[in-house]
């Protein structure tokens, strides 16, 4: 992560305002699915569009993709939807993407659509290649021999769409001690090899496509995204979302199949088309758009925000890929790299108002947080928050650090006796 310096704390981004979806985002198939499921559902279009999104590039599987030197990008997302609980209509964003694509890919919603991420190996168990051992072959009880033998014939699908209704569950379990999720999900996002360094644990998956939707208010990713997690590039494989209940439909009825039927005959055809499709690259004009953003895309902003939205480039060239192949393309053009902007531009945005203000650093964080909660604190009271779990000096570091910033600043109360000091926020 970025070094921890005045400047840096000083630099941190903020943003109050909501997120605003460009319309290039809805481009093509993406949003006229989006368009039609939205007028009869109360979720936010944003988050049924990133549920499509998601779910399709898993349903199309690894074989399309882009290369950047050696490494492979197919079109594979993890998102986190992130948005008030109950009121905010998450779940609801799944349910009309979830019809379409039973639907189009019946096999693949039975047996590819998972829940309940709890470790690394059970992960790899849903994805796990063919397993032959050597085994004895005795006669009148001695070993004549050894013969291979399969001992398990492994999954022949190595698509996984895994959606978790309760992310903040996951990323507990994920902080235990001894716990591999996090190591093989970042695997899986990078198109590597899956394997547990587990002495006793002979799983092993190559070619697998795991693609992640986590929903997750906004309170939970804060206290839950660890500091490590955030540091060891964990983080910034996600794209947040933030969403919120659109309308207010009481009686919310099915989308008439009449408005259906031409989305899946659509969809149909896309799946159709994909199953052809190996390497694809920009057209010219897309490579000279590209050649135009990248500088940006590849410069980071300083603190926490910096940090989740570190691998933009390699978002945005995956989301590209997906329109592409959603207009039936074999070439990622100019209004496929527009679209896939304008939603990772949402998804930064979104993290921007997320994790603005905050540099990563639970220590900064927490005196930030806890001033502008409380407008002022005693120095001692500073000192509490953190229950003996930090020393002193260290508080003390963190509290000039951030006065040297502008961020906050101490004043000398006087109380009758002894003057105390206390701190406050500036900005």
């Amino acid at each position: 992560m970025t070094p921890v310096t005045a400047e840096a704390v000083a630099a941190m981004p903020t943003v109050e305002v909501w997120p605003r979806l460009d319309p290039a985002a809805l481009h093509g198939l993406a949003g006229r699915i989006t368009k039609t499921i939205d007028p009869y559902s109360e979720a936010d279009p944003v988050a049924t569009l990133a549920h499509l999104l998601g779910a399709l590039g898993n349903v199309i599987g690894p074989r399309p993709h882009c290369q950047v030197l050696h490494d492979r990008h197919p079109a594979r997302l993890y998102q986190a939807i992130v948005g008030e609980s109950g009121t905010g209509r998450k779940g609801l964003s799944w349910s009309a993407p979830r019809h379409l694509l039973d639907r189009v890919a019946p096999d693949w919603s039975r047996d590819c659509v998972h829940s309940g991420l709890s470790s690394g190996e059970g992960l790899i168990q849903h994805v796990r290649d063919p397993r032959r051992e050597h085994q004895a072959v005795r006669e009148h009880g001695r070993v004549s021999g050894y013969q291979e033998v399969m001992v398990d014939h492994g999954v022949a699908d190595k698509r996984a769409f895994v959606i978790e209704a309760e992310l903040a569950a996951v990323f507990k379990r994920m902080a235990g001690d001894g716990n591999s999720l996090s190591a093989v999900l970042r695997d899986a996002w990078d198109d590597r090899v899956l394997r547990t360094m587990t002495k006793n644990s002979p799983l092993r998956a190559t070619g697998a496509h795991v693609s992640l939707v986590g929903h997750i208010t906004s309170e939970e990713l804060q206290l839950n995204l660890t500091e490590t997690e955030r540091a060891n590039g964990f983080g910034n494989r996600w794209l947040y979302i933030l969403v919120k209940r659109s309308k207010c439909i009481p009686n919310a009825v099915p989308v008439p199949e009449p408005m259906l039927a031409p989305l899946v005959r659509a969809l149909e055809n896309v799946l159709e088309f994909a199953a052809k499709l190996d390497r694809v690259a920009r057209d010219a004009e897309a490579e000279a758009l590209w050649a135009e953003v990248y500088p940006a895309l590849s410069t980071r902003e300083p603190g926490l925000v910096g940090a989740i939205c570190g691998r933009a480039e390699a978002q945005v060239l995956r989301l590209s890929l997906l329109y592409a192949i959603l207009d039936l393309s074999p070439a990622i053009g100019r209004t496929h790299l527009l679209a896939a902007l304008a939603f990772f531009d949402y998804c930064a945005a979104s993290a921007k108002r997320i994790f603005g203000g905050r540099l990563g650093f639970s220590i900064l964080d927490t005196i930030l947080c806890a001033l502008r909660e409380r407008g002022r604190l005693p120095t001692d009271e500073v000192y509490g928050l953190f229950s003996r779990h930090k020393g002193k000096d260290e508080i003390q570091t963190a509290l000039n650090l951030l006065e040297t910033s502008g961020k906050v600043r101490h004043v000398m109360e006087q109380t009758g006796g002894r003057p105390r000091q206390v701190w406050e926020t500036v900005s």
